[in-house]
């Protein structure tokens, strides 16, 4: 495993296991407990994929030790705020059973999200959290809240993938030291993209999959990924990218796949927003 480091010295691996929409206690322990036999040391989980309980159970039972395996969640939507958060910063905890995350992330940046940021940096002060960060943040939001908080994000979890490269993201994120961690490196499957022309022809030349490329390259660029797979071979054909690079001509190959936006999500749609506020995981 090769790992990124974060703006406070901190070091993540560059590949992690993301665990949304495994949210079946029986499915989703057995994933993580795959992705840990297979190799990922990094474990993405969230408050709103309802599956922490089974991580922490499958990381306990794993045989590794606690340090040894690089913990993510996040507080959804309806808990951002500086009271709400500092709740649910503790029932996250209770959750996985852990006394310290290794990274924790505002899932959006809706509701007080500012009140829920100084709810994360008392958590990180006092040890909870050896990490904190953001996820969805557009550059805009990233340079507002960089400029205004006092402990400056060290992750920005956001989607990225060749049909949506979010360049103008990342160079932000690089201006202020955030991290970039893409999620739907693989678009959640849509554009083709495990058969995609572009990214099928430059994995002949390196003789790798059109996923393995696209992981490749989002490595390149500088973020780190978390793909998703309850296939075990596809878990370890994801992990298997650190025995080449991309040459400077596939990566400019890529560059034109780029759409632009989303076509997973809308965050600019009010009935987006809506929805995402409507989701309840608690009274």
């Amino acid at each position: 495993m090769e790992y990124f480091t974060l703006n406070n010295g901190v070091k993540i691996p560059q590949i992690g296991f993301g665990t949304f929409q495994i949210p079946e206690y029986a499915a989703a322990k057995r994933a993580v407990s795959e992705a840990l036999e297979v190799g990922y040391r990094m474990i993405d989980t969230a408050a709103a994929y309802m599956n922490e309980r089974a991580v922490g159970d499958a990381i306990r039972e794993s045989g590794l030790k606690r340090e040894e395996v690089f913990v993510t969640s996040k507080i959804w939507v309806q808990d951002i705020g500086y009271e709400s958060t500092k709740k649910a910063i503790d029932r996250s905890l209770a959750e996985l059973g852990f006394d310290y995350l290794d990274l924790m992330l505002l899932h959006q940046p809706m509701n007080d999200y500012y009140g829920g940021w100084r709810a994360l940096e008392e958590a990180y002060r006092a040890g909870k959290l050896r990490a904190i960060g953001m996820a969805n943040c557009y550059p805009h939001v990233i340079a507002d809240l960089c400029l205004s908080v006092e402990i400056p994000p060290m992750l920005n979890q956001v989607e990225i993938h060749p049909f949506f490269q979010q360049q103008k993201n990342l160079d932000t994120m690089r201006e202020f030291g955030v991290l970039p961690q893409a999620w739907g490196s693989f678009a959640e499957g849509k554009f083709g993209i495990f058969t995609h022309p572009v990214l099928t022809e430059i994995g002949k030349k390196y003789g790798k999959s059109a996923a393995q490329v696209s992981l490749r390259w989002s490595l390149q660029r500088g973020a780190c990924v978390i793909p998703k797979s309850v296939h075990q071979e596809r878990m370890r054909q994801n992990l298997d990218v650190f025995d080449f690079s991309l040459a400077d001509e596939d990566m400019k190959k890529i560059a034109p796949l780029d759409r632009g936006r989303s076509e997973i999500v809308d965050h600019f749609s009010p009935e987006f927003v809506k929805m995402l506020h409507g989701l309840k995981l608690h009274d």
